[in-house]
């Protein structure tokens, strides 16, 4: 397929080198300009684009920016985009920690609707949920043991489909986690947030999150895990903290 990627973070650039690998077309672009993205793309084996360029021919779109990022995008930057393409948002809302407060998800909107309200178009919610390390480093093909699970919600039934089948090729076990408006079972806080859980342990953990609890422990969030990175953790550590911390009351 031919892959567009907006961003080239820890998530969105470790996507690009595994889709490439996975024999995929992948061009990236970011709000700086195709120049900005010209040496990573030649490293990946990726396409160098302008944004207004990026999505020609694209047969999967992915957004992996931080969120509020989303709402600077130019208007419209989908609106000659096929309906028949999925859009992928990778993005968390991190208020406190890395990102400006956003109003309507401060009142309890779910991150992934209200990024399709800013690019416009429905989206599905993936790669979220698993750390950049995880993602990079812990894939394994279809069917090996102790496979680690990454959860995908949206609306569209052959959107997901599409969606997952890129999840697997990347070396993961998708994991349906329902409807776009049910993704908040997967933002940080969450039980089954960044936990490098299985398919099936991830599945339960989905089911045990409660809706408002994960804004309520999000300023103890950011304390701890600061606290945390100022002493150079490993991804051990990291997980440990996640599993801990996300399921307790």
């Amino acid at each position: 397929m031919k892959i567009a990627i907006v961003g080239i973070g820890s998530i969105g650039g470790t996507l690009a080198r595994k889709l490439v690998t996975a024999g995929h077309e992948v061009s990236v672009a970011n709000s700086r300009g195709k120049d900005s993205v010209s040496t990573f793309a030649k490293e990946a084996g990726a396409i160098a684009c302008d944004l207004n360029d990026v999505f020609d021919g694209a047969d999967t779109v992915i957004v992996s920016i931080p969120q509020p990022a989303m709402a600077a995008l130019p208007n419209n930057l989908l609106a000659a985009l096929p309906s028949s393409v999925p859009v992928i948002d990778t993005s968390n809302y991190y208020p406190g920690l890395r990102d400006e407060r956003i109003a309507a998800l401060e009142n309890g909107q779910t991150e992934s609707v209200w990024v399709s309200e800013q690019l416009g178009r429905p989206v599905i919610k993936a790669f979220n949920n698993i750390l950049a390390y995880s993602l990079e480093n812990l894939g394994k093909p279809k069917g090996a043991e102790n496979r680690l699970g990454v959860a995908v919600a949206g609306d569209d039934a052959n959107h997901k489909r599409l969606v997952m089948q890129l999840v697997n090729e990347v070396g993961f076990e998708p994991v349906d986690s329902d409807r776009l408006e049910d993704s908040w079972r997967q933002q940080p806080c969450t039980p089954a947030y960044c936990c490098d859980y299985t398919a099936d342990e991830m599945r339960p953990m989905l089911n045990a999150a409660v809706k408002g609890v994960a804004a309520q422990k999000r300023e103890a969030f950011n304390a701890q895990l600061s606290a945390l990175f100022a002493k150079n953790p490993s991804h051990h550590d990291v997980v440990e903290f996640n599993r801990s911390f996300n399921t307790a009351s």
